[in-house]
């Protein structure tokens, strides 16, 4: 049976690998009748790979179109869906994330997308700033877009490694980043240190939970996103005080929730932990 996500305008349809392309045909026509708002139905013929977790996609039936327009709680998004990852299926997640943050909060958002966990927060909660720092160009020029096209004033977008990319949140103006990657106004800003952090984290080897601990507040919270069996949560929670261990902090677990699925008995976990020191 095929299954689908619809992003917007556009539904990309993971199909069984015995189906004939007659049949794809077939399915997408009959969707395309059914659903008067899709324009155009692409097949989901590879995983998410790579550093930007980005997918590829073919088309099977409408107009041969690959850039979205897609809204979610009460926000709205332009991307393209071969170039940026997206998962509409985080829509609960993003808005339960906003619902957590308190008024004047400072708060990062590693691995941003397009943007759409800053803009969620931006719109359903009193933050006082959100940084959303994503590596992939592309997804970073949408984010920024994204930010005007919801006339948002308290996100700021960087495009960089988390890494390499010097963050904080800066007292007496905003940063600016050029293509190349040079952050410019460095020496004129005072660092301080988030009191949330969101890790919309892909699903990759490297936890990156050394970059956070480095830079949360005292008593601030982070929120992991982790890619595990339900046998392997345990395992997860494990790494995590470990790594927080590493990094000389103490933690406190909150919550664990499962974000979305991602096969079978296979989920992408959110643990919600606040710092101590």
């Amino acid at each position: 049976m095929a299954r689908y996500d619809v992003l917007g305008n556009i539904v990309i349809v993971k199909f069984g690998r015995e189906e004939k392309l007659r049949d794809k045909k077939k399915f997408a026509e009959e969707f395309l009748k059914l659903h008067k708002n899709i324009e155009t139905v692409l097949e989901k013929s590879d995983k998410f790979k790579g550093r930007l977790r980005t997918q590829s996609t073919k088309w099977i039936a409408g107009e041969k179109n690959k850039e979205v327009l897609y809204r979610e709680n009460g926000c709205v998004f332009r991307m393209n869906v071969d170039s940026c990852y997206f998962s509409p299926r985080l829509s609960t997640d993003r808005l339960d994330v906003a619902g957590k943050i308190k008024k004047g909060e400072n708060v990062l958002v590693m691995f941003g997308g397009v943007a759409p966990y800053a803009i969620v927060i931006a719109k359903h909660s009193k933050a006082k700033k959100i940084v959303s720092v994503e590596l992939g160009r592309e997804c970073s020029k949408y984010a920024s877009e994204n930010v005007k096209r919801n006339k948002l004033t308290n996100v700021e977008t960087i495009q960089g490694n988390v890494r390499k990319t010097p963050l904080g949140v800066h007292q007496g103006g905003a940063r600016h980043q050029n293509p190349g990657g040079k952050v410019f106004g460095e020496k004129y800003f005072k660092k301080i240190k988030f009191d949330r952090i969101m890790m919309a984290r892909p699903n990759l080897k490297d936890s990156f939970l050394d970059v956070a601990f480095s830079i949360i507040k005292k008593n601030g919270t982070i929120h992991y996103h982790g890619f595990y069996h339900e046998d392997e949560k345990a395992g997860m929670l494990e790494m995590i005080k470990s790594e927080a261990e590493k990094a000389g902090k103490k933690i406190r677990i909150l919550k664990v929730k499962k974000a979305c699925d991602i096969g079978i008995r296979r989920w992408r976990y959110r643990v919600d932990f606040k710092v101590l020191n």
